[in-house]
């Protein structure tokens, strides 16, 4: 355990940014040990004194803070450098470089990202609409979205639909067992809405498969995890997404984060070309 860094990631708010930051961090450096220390709605010097009393009894321990009050963030520094413990700020210098460039004062204001506006209203109707379209749901209203998924089973269409609906994507998705699963007026007007076909590899997806029935203890359906069957699946699906003109991503080897940056950029030149 002597080669096991302690991560403390103290925040003046949910934390959500600095578990995003750290796991890009981490990503980078595989052979990393860690254990996670999080400290959320940290707002006082009292709770960071606390902390830090306890990092300093660590072994390897690693500051890593969102703090925008500036002299809450100040205090941090310098007991952690008074206690040699390392210490990162992830948004002081930007805060300060954004308020020179703007020539206007920041709000300094805790949770500031999660205030009760627009975007926020427009995520979370997103979401319902997106909970409410999935997996071929009330198809006839399709029209009213922003993105359409297509794909055939198991292709990640649901978790990416959620994500692209976090982001404020009202996202529609349907499972494509032929091309009479396509809704007629998607048919008749394919770029009506920004459509785009997931694809993944065959061998993969018997895998994916497979693991799906294991887990429901399904037995029976023994076409659906049959190879040649889904190859015939997957090259269907991929010859309707072309016939369509929809773009396709091969999701294979992606995570479904990489899957929706994609699909967003997509829809990007959609709407440019509308």
């Amino acid at each position: 355990m002597t080669n096991t860094y302690q991560i403390y990631l103290i925040s003046d708010s949910t934390g959500e940014t600095l578990d995003r930051i750290f796991l890009a961090i981490k990503a980078q450096f595989k052979n990393m040990e860690y254990k996670i220390h999080t400290y959320s709605f940290t707002r006082t010097e009292n709770q960071i004194f606390k902390i830090l009393s306890e990092a300093e009894k660590e072994t390897n321990p690693i500051i890593l803070y969102s703090i925008v009050d500036s002299n809450l963030a100040k205090y941090l520094a310098n007991t952690s450098d008074d206690k040699k413990i390392p210490c990162f700020g992830i948004l002081g210098d930007l805060i300060l470089s954004f308020s020179k460039l703007l020539n206007q004062k920041a709000s300094h204001q805790p949770s500031g990202q999660h205030v009760l506006n627009d975007e926020y209203y427009k995520r979370i109707e997103a979401i319902q609409f997106t909970m409410n379209h999935d997996d071929g749901n009330l198809i006839k209203e399709i029209e009213k979205s922003d993105i359409i998924l297509l794909g055939v089973s198991r292709t990640s269409k649901t978790p990416t639909s959620i994500y692209l609906a976090n982001k404020g994507f009202k996202t529609s998705n349907i499972p494509l067992v032929n091309e009479n699963s396509i809704p007629q007026n998607l048919k008749d007007n394919p770029k009506m809405v920004c459509v785009v076909g997931l694809h993944t590899e065959a061998e993969r997806l018997v895998d994916i498969r497979k693991n799906r029935m294991n887990s429901l203890k399904e037995t029976e359906n023994k076409l659906y995890t049959n190879l040649d069957q889904i190859k015939k699946e997957v090259d269907n699906a991929k010859n309707t997404f072309k016939k369509y003109r929809w773009p396709i991503i091969d999701v294979t080897r992606k995570s479904v984060e990489e899957t929706a940056a994609s699909i967003i950029k997509i829809h990007e030149i959609y709407k440019q070309n509308d």
